[in-house]
């Protein structure tokens, strides 16, 4: 099936990837707050878990790699490892790195697949685009960290990102602004990760 590109993604929708971005940021301090380390690694973990997941999303479209023109993005990421490095550790305790890893999660999936979509991919792989730009960020995070990937969590965690990615892409072709259909779908996405964080919701595991 062969889609016509959308028209330019919605200006609004830029305020999404921003909030993916700095969640995932924040997460990814929190993990270099976690192993003791210096300013300068937790701006390094902030930027690469911030930018990872959209870096592979553009490269795999085609279209300009979405921080490097612009200085927004990589101070969104050094203003978020600044914000973990100044505040009380007390403030990050618990799930809390569970929690901003949801919300990216919700954000950063829908705005990829919106922007797959606006880049002329067919519904389908617009919807891995968006997976791939919520998930592959953390998973970079936890890998150089050095602990278990989030993936390999029992609860709901690839499947809340296809839920947002999957709601994006039939709304957006629905005819709804860019913008709500990015919301709804962030939401949802979150709600579903939110669900599997609170009451272990899980997929059935192989068991053969």
């Amino acid at each position: 099936m062969t889609v016509a590109p959308l028209p330019l993604l919605d200006p609004l929708l830029d305020y999404l990837d921003w909030a993916g971005v700095a969640v995932f940021a924040l997460s990814g301090a929190l993990v270099a707050a976690a192993k003791k380390q210096t300013l300068v690694t937790f701006i390094f973990f902030a930027v690469v878990t911030g930018i990872g997941g959209g870096t592979a999303r553009d490269l795999l479209i085609g279209a300009p790699i979405f921080w490097i023109h612009q200085n927004t993005i990589l101070l969104i990421c050094a203003a978020a490892a600044l914000i973990v490095w100044l505040t009380p550790g007390a403030i990050w305790k618990g799930q809390t790195l569970l929690w901003l890893d949801a919300v990216g999660l919700g954000a950063y999936a829908s705005f990829g697949a919106a922007k797959g979509l606006a880049f002329g991919v067919a519904p389908l792989p617009a919807i891995g685009m968006g997976v791939l730009t919520g998930c592959l960020g953390g998973i970079i995070r936890d890998l150089l960290a050095g602990d278990p990937s989030i993936l390999m969590r029992p609860e709901l965690y690839v499947t809340a990102a296809a839920l947002s990615a999957a709601l994006t892409v039939a709304l957006l072709l629905l005819g709804l602004p860019g913008l709500l259909a990015g919301l709804i779908a962030a939401a949802a996405g979150f709600a579903l990760r939110a669900c599997a964080i609170r009451w272990s919701w899980s997929l059935p595991a192989y068991r053969r």
